[in-house]
Protein backbone atom coordinates (compact mmCIF):
# COMPACT_ATOMS: atom_id res chain seq x y z
CA UNK A 1 0.00 0.00 0.00
CA UNK A 2 1.31 3.44 -0.91
CA UNK A 3 0.37 6.55 1.05
CA UNK A 4 0.60 9.92 -0.71
CA UNK A 5 0.49 13.33 0.80
CA UNK A 6 0.20 12.02 4.36
CA UNK A 7 0.95 14.46 7.18
CA UNK A 8 1.03 14.10 10.92
CA UNK A 9 -1.35 16.01 13.15
CA UNK A 10 0.51 18.52 15.37
CA UNK A 11 -1.74 17.31 18.24
CA UNK A 12 -0.01 13.91 18.14
CA UNK A 13 3.28 14.29 20.03
CA UNK A 14 5.71 11.41 19.59
CA UNK A 15 9.43 10.78 19.37
CA UNK A 16 11.19 9.14 16.44
CA UNK A 17 14.52 7.44 17.07
CA UNK A 18 16.75 7.64 13.99
CA UNK A 19 19.54 5.03 14.00
CA UNK A 20 22.39 6.03 11.70
CA UNK A 21 25.38 3.70 11.22
CA UNK A 22 28.46 5.67 10.13
CA UNK A 23 31.65 4.37 8.54
CA UNK A 24 33.99 6.82 6.78
CA UNK A 25 31.27 9.22 5.60
CA UNK A 26 32.90 12.60 6.23
CA UNK A 27 31.90 13.91 2.77
CA UNK A 28 28.16 13.70 3.48
CA UNK A 29 27.91 13.33 7.25
CA UNK A 30 27.23 16.90 8.34
CA UNK A 31 24.67 17.47 5.60
CA UNK A 32 22.68 14.31 6.33
CA UNK A 33 22.69 14.98 10.09
CA UNK A 34 21.34 18.50 9.56
CA UNK A 35 18.67 17.14 7.20
CA UNK A 36 17.56 14.65 9.87
CA UNK A 37 17.41 17.32 12.56
CA UNK A 38 15.43 19.64 10.27
CA UNK A 39 12.47 17.20 10.14
CA UNK A 40 9.38 18.58 11.92
CA UNK A 41 9.23 15.79 14.48
CA UNK A 42 10.75 15.16 17.88
CA UNK A 43 13.96 13.45 16.81
CA UNK A 44 16.43 11.33 18.74
CA UNK A 45 19.39 10.79 16.40
CA UNK A 46 21.57 7.86 17.44
CA UNK A 47 24.79 7.93 15.42
CA UNK A 48 26.81 4.74 15.71
CA UNK A 49 30.32 5.26 14.40
CA UNK A 50 31.64 1.91 13.20
CA UNK A 51 35.38 2.52 13.53
CA UNK A 52 35.69 5.41 11.06
CA UNK A 53 39.24 6.56 10.26
CA UNK A 54 38.51 9.51 7.97
CA UNK A 55 37.54 12.11 10.58
CA UNK A 56 33.87 11.09 10.81
CA UNK A 57 34.15 10.55 14.57
CA UNK A 58 35.45 14.06 15.10
CA UNK A 59 32.66 15.53 12.94
CA UNK A 60 30.08 13.60 14.95
CA UNK A 61 31.57 14.76 18.25
CA UNK A 62 31.37 18.38 17.10
CA UNK A 63 27.79 17.96 15.91
CA UNK A 64 26.82 16.32 19.19
CA UNK A 65 28.19 19.30 21.12
CA UNK A 66 25.98 21.61 19.05
CA UNK A 67 22.77 19.55 18.92
CA UNK A 68 21.39 17.88 22.08
CA UNK A 69 19.19 15.57 19.97
CA UNK A 70 22.29 13.62 18.90
CA UNK A 71 23.51 10.60 20.84
CA UNK A 72 26.91 9.33 19.76
CA UNK A 73 27.83 5.66 20.16
CA UNK A 74 31.37 4.54 19.28
CA UNK A 75 32.12 1.00 18.18
CA UNK A 76 35.61 -0.14 19.30
CA UNK A 77 36.45 -1.16 15.71
CA UNK A 78 34.79 -1.68 12.35
CA UNK A 79 32.22 -4.41 13.03
CA UNK A 80 29.79 -3.92 10.14
CA UNK A 81 26.47 -2.21 9.45
CA UNK A 82 24.38 -4.91 11.11
CA UNK A 83 26.44 -4.72 14.31
CA UNK A 84 26.10 -0.93 14.35
CA UNK A 85 22.33 -1.16 13.85
CA UNK A 86 22.01 -3.78 16.59
CA UNK A 87 23.78 -1.42 19.00
CA UNK A 88 21.82 1.66 17.96
CA UNK A 89 18.42 -0.03 18.03
CA UNK A 90 18.91 -1.18 21.60
CA UNK A 91 19.77 2.41 22.57
CA UNK A 92 16.54 3.82 21.07
CA UNK A 93 13.90 5.35 23.34
CA UNK A 94 11.36 6.78 20.85
CA UNK A 95 7.95 5.32 20.02
CA UNK A 96 9.24 4.46 16.55
CA UNK A 97 12.67 3.56 15.16
CA UNK A 98 13.84 4.27 11.61
CA UNK A 99 17.08 3.30 9.87
CA UNK A 100 18.99 6.11 8.13
CA UNK A 101 22.19 5.72 6.10
CA UNK A 102 24.75 8.54 6.27
CA UNK A 103 25.27 8.85 2.51
CA UNK A 104 22.41 11.12 1.34
CA UNK A 105 20.83 8.41 -0.84
CA UNK A 106 17.60 8.68 1.18
CA UNK A 107 15.74 11.87 2.10
CA UNK A 108 14.84 12.42 5.79
CA UNK A 109 12.08 14.83 4.71
CA UNK A 110 10.04 11.70 3.96
CA UNK A 111 9.92 10.56 7.60
CA UNK A 112 6.39 11.92 8.22
CA UNK A 113 4.98 9.88 5.31
CA UNK A 114 6.93 6.82 6.40
CA UNK A 115 5.58 6.78 9.94
CA UNK A 116 1.98 7.68 9.13
CA UNK A 117 0.71 4.03 9.03
CA UNK A 118 2.35 3.50 12.44
CA UNK A 119 0.86 6.64 13.97
CA UNK A 120 -2.57 5.62 12.68
CA UNK A 121 -2.21 2.25 14.42
CA UNK A 122 -2.41 0.35 11.12
CA UNK A 123 1.14 -0.98 10.89
CA UNK A 124 3.93 -2.46 12.97
CA UNK A 125 6.60 -2.06 10.30
CA UNK A 126 6.85 0.21 7.24
CA UNK A 127 9.24 -0.35 4.32
CA UNK A 128 10.15 2.57 2.09
CA UNK A 129 10.04 1.37 -1.51
CA UNK A 130 12.22 2.86 -4.24
CA UNK A 131 10.04 1.16 -6.85
CA UNK A 132 6.62 2.55 -5.89
CA UNK A 133 5.21 6.00 -6.58
CA UNK A 134 6.44 8.84 -8.76
CA UNK A 135 9.25 10.29 -6.62
CA UNK A 136 12.60 11.13 -8.29
CA UNK A 137 15.21 8.39 -8.69
CA UNK A 138 18.76 8.75 -9.93
CA UNK A 139 19.47 6.40 -12.86
CA UNK A 140 22.43 4.15 -12.06
CA UNK A 141 23.44 0.48 -12.23
CA UNK A 142 21.22 -1.89 -14.22
CA UNK A 143 22.59 -5.09 -12.65
CA UNK A 144 22.09 -3.68 -9.16
CA UNK A 145 18.41 -3.24 -9.91
CA UNK A 146 18.19 -6.74 -11.39
CA UNK A 147 19.85 -8.22 -8.31
CA UNK A 148 17.62 -6.22 -5.97
CA UNK A 149 14.44 -7.36 -7.69
CA UNK A 150 15.63 -10.96 -7.80
CA UNK A 151 16.39 -10.94 -4.06
CA UNK A 152 13.03 -9.30 -3.34
CA UNK A 153 11.24 -11.93 -5.43
CA UNK A 154 13.00 -14.76 -3.61
CA UNK A 155 12.25 -13.09 -0.28
CA UNK A 156 8.57 -12.89 -1.18
CA UNK A 157 8.51 -16.54 -2.23
CA UNK A 158 10.08 -17.63 1.06
CA UNK A 159 8.02 -15.36 3.34
CA UNK A 160 4.70 -15.15 1.44
CA UNK A 161 4.60 -11.35 1.64
CA UNK A 162 4.49 -9.08 -1.41
CA UNK A 163 7.19 -6.46 -0.89
CA UNK A 164 8.55 -4.49 -3.82
CA UNK A 165 11.91 -3.49 -2.25
CA UNK A 166 13.31 -5.81 0.40
CA UNK A 167 16.79 -4.24 0.28
CA UNK A 168 15.62 -0.69 1.03
CA UNK A 169 17.44 1.17 3.82
CA UNK A 170 14.28 2.93 4.98
CA UNK A 171 12.54 0.63 7.42
CA UNK A 172 10.62 2.02 10.39
CA UNK A 173 9.33 -0.05 13.31
CA UNK A 174 7.40 0.28 16.52
CA UNK A 175 10.22 0.34 19.02
CA UNK A 176 8.98 -2.62 21.06
CA UNK A 177 8.78 -4.67 17.85
CA UNK A 178 12.33 -4.12 16.62
CA UNK A 179 13.88 -4.33 20.08
CA UNK A 180 12.26 -7.74 20.58
CA UNK A 181 13.81 -9.16 17.38
CA UNK A 182 17.35 -10.54 17.84
CA UNK A 183 19.67 -9.24 15.10
CA UNK A 184 22.44 -11.68 14.26
CA UNK A 185 23.99 -10.37 11.05
CA UNK A 186 26.97 -8.03 11.42
CA UNK A 187 27.21 -6.66 7.89
CA UNK A 188 24.77 -6.05 5.02
CA UNK A 189 22.83 -9.23 5.78
CA UNK A 190 20.65 -7.14 8.10
CA UNK A 191 18.07 -6.41 5.35
CA UNK A 192 17.15 -10.01 4.43
CA UNK A 193 17.46 -11.15 8.04
CA UNK A 194 15.06 -8.55 9.41
CA UNK A 195 12.64 -9.05 6.52
CA UNK A 196 12.33 -12.79 7.20
CA UNK A 197 12.04 -12.27 10.94
CA UNK A 198 9.36 -9.60 10.55
CA UNK A 199 7.38 -11.86 8.21
CA UNK A 200 7.68 -14.85 10.55
CA UNK A 201 6.13 -12.79 13.34
CA UNK A 202 3.00 -12.04 11.29
CA UNK A 203 3.45 -8.31 11.81
CA UNK A 204 1.44 -5.75 9.90
CA UNK A 205 3.71 -4.48 7.12
CA UNK A 206 3.08 -1.45 4.91
CA UNK A 207 5.08 0.05 2.05
CA UNK A 208 5.46 3.74 1.20
CA UNK A 209 6.96 4.99 -2.06
CA UNK A 210 10.11 7.06 -1.54
CA UNK A 211 12.68 8.94 -3.62
CA UNK A 212 16.20 7.64 -4.10
CA UNK A 213 19.39 9.57 -4.85
CA UNK A 214 21.81 6.68 -5.40
CA UNK A 215 25.55 7.26 -5.53
CA UNK A 216 28.33 5.64 -7.54
CA UNK A 217 31.29 3.67 -6.23
CA UNK A 218 33.46 6.71 -6.97
CA UNK A 219 31.18 8.70 -4.67
CA UNK A 220 31.58 6.18 -1.86
CA UNK A 221 29.05 3.38 -2.43
CA UNK A 222 30.17 0.34 -0.41
CA UNK A 223 27.83 -2.57 -1.16
CA UNK A 224 29.06 -5.05 -3.79
CA UNK A 225 28.29 -8.40 -5.39
CA UNK A 226 29.61 -10.34 -2.39
CA UNK A 227 26.96 -8.66 -0.26
CA UNK A 228 24.35 -9.85 -2.76
CA UNK A 229 25.59 -13.42 -2.32
CA UNK A 230 25.43 -12.99 1.45
CA UNK A 231 21.87 -11.64 1.16
CA UNK A 232 20.89 -14.78 -0.77
CA UNK A 233 22.47 -16.96 1.91
CA UNK A 234 20.69 -15.02 4.68
CA UNK A 235 17.31 -15.37 3.01
CA UNK A 236 17.71 -19.13 2.85
CA UNK A 237 19.27 -19.42 6.31
CA UNK A 238 16.64 -17.47 8.23
CA UNK A 239 13.75 -18.88 6.23
CA UNK A 240 14.82 -22.34 7.41
CA UNK A 241 15.74 -21.58 11.02
CA UNK A 242 13.28 -18.83 11.98
CA UNK A 243 10.06 -20.25 13.52
CA UNK A 244 6.61 -18.81 12.94
CA UNK A 245 5.61 -16.85 16.04
CA UNK A 246 2.64 -14.87 17.25
CA UNK A 247 2.84 -11.12 16.58
CA UNK A 248 3.57 -8.61 19.30
CA UNK A 249 0.34 -6.94 20.43
CA UNK A 250 -0.29 -3.84 18.29
CA UNK A 251 -0.27 -0.40 19.82
CA UNK A 252 -3.58 1.43 20.15
CA UNK A 253 -4.35 3.88 17.32
CA UNK A 254 -3.51 7.50 18.01
CA UNK A 255 -6.57 9.42 19.30
CA UNK A 256 -6.62 11.75 16.30
CA UNK A 257 -6.10 8.92 13.76
CA UNK A 258 -9.60 7.49 14.26
CA UNK A 259 -11.38 10.71 13.38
Amino acid sequence: MVLRGASLSPARAMKLSVVMPVFNERATLQEVVLKVLAVSLEIELICVDDGSQDGSREILAQLQSEHPQIRLVLQPQNMGKGAALRRGIQEATGEYVIIQDADLEYDPAEYPRMIEPLVQGKADVVFGSRFLGGAPHRVLYFWHSVGNRALTLLSNCLTNINLSDMETCYKVFRREVIQAIPIEENRFGFEPEITVKVARRNLRIYEVGISYWGRTYEEGKKIGWKDGVRALYCLLKYSIKEPQTRPIAPASPAPDAAR
